[in-house]
């Protein structure tokens, strides 16, 4: 089986100021030592892996004491030009959130502003002509009535139940239009009803590889950019036909992130200013 790869643009943010000062998630432990050096050396490797795949990375430059702001899928929402901007649910994040609107702005983009907890595309994952909304930990359930509004998608909730999968994206990939992978277990009943409903053909990932936030991964279509330590879900994808890169983000994970989490997606190039 052939999958075609579709050049993607990228917005990241250096970890230069990435430390784990604090604790808003399981991954999360103030007292245990992080290098920040390697840090940037692993995050330096995310992206040479997307430009030697032929993909656009742009870059927003990191303010001083937010050292979330790595995880710039957490940013925003950019879909057909259109740019949601986000609140953060926790007051560490906070500043994060106009950091990444005025970057949005400048950019070109069609703005709009949030009304409820949104964090962006660490809960909203786009399937084809569907958008996948998280909630339970992070997202609130009241913005994805927003999302549809601004986007034009029909939106789908999901239920998140593990809080070490507080984010979509770090429960579910999205592999390609029509294909996606995640954890059973991560999801209640009823939505782990919906997924195999809707993706009847999905890949179902372990908790070994979801525990070492293996789901939060990068496809472009024929591409899946995912953290080295997911052999098992390497294995199933590579046996649908995905081409896997394994890259070591140990130092990013220590706060709760992984390659998705570092990758936010600007959908339909620039828009015309």
């Amino acid at each position: 089986m052939t999958m075609d790869a579709t050049s993607q643009r990228f917005l990241m943010c250096r970890p230069t100021y990435f430390a784990v000062d604090y604790a808003i998630n399981p991954w999360m432990d103030p007292t245990a030592p992080v290098d920040a050096d390697l840090a940037i050396r692993q995050w330096e490797r995310l992206r040479q892996i997307y430009r030697d795949l032929g993909h656009t990375v742009e870059e927003i430059t990191p303010v001083p004491g937010l050292p979330d702001m790595v995880f710039a899928a957490n940013g925003g929402t950019v879909i057909d030009g259109k740019a949601m901007a986000v609140q953060f649910r926790d007051p560490q994040r906070a500043d994060e959130a106009p950091a990444y609107r005025a970057w949005f702005e400048s950019a070109g983009f069609e703005m709009y502003d949030p009304k409820h907890v949104n964090e962006g595309e660490g809960d909203v994952l786009l399937v084809g002509d569907h958008l996948l909304a998280g909630t339970g930990f992070r997202t609130a359930h009241a913005s994805h009535a927003q999302l549809q509004e601004v986007f034009g998608y029909p939106v789908i909730t999901m239920q998140l139940v593990d809080p070490r999968f507080y984010h979509l994206d770090t429960a579910l990939t999205v592999l390609d239009e029509r294909t996606v992978a995640y954890l059973p277990e991560a999801f209640s009943p009823g939505s782990q009803a919906v997924l195999r409903r809707l993706f009847p053909d999905a890949v179902h990932a372990t908790m070994a590889d979801a525990e070492v936030l293996g789901l939060n991964a990068v496809s472009d279509g024929r591409h899946v950019v995912l953290p080295a330590q997911a052999t098992g879900l390497a294995a199933k994808l590579r046996d649908r036909g995905y081409e896997t890169i394994g890259v070591d983000l140990s130092e990013l994970r220590k706060a709760g992130g992984g390659p998705k989490c570092c990758t936010l997606r600007l959908r339909q190039g620039k828009a015309s200013k």
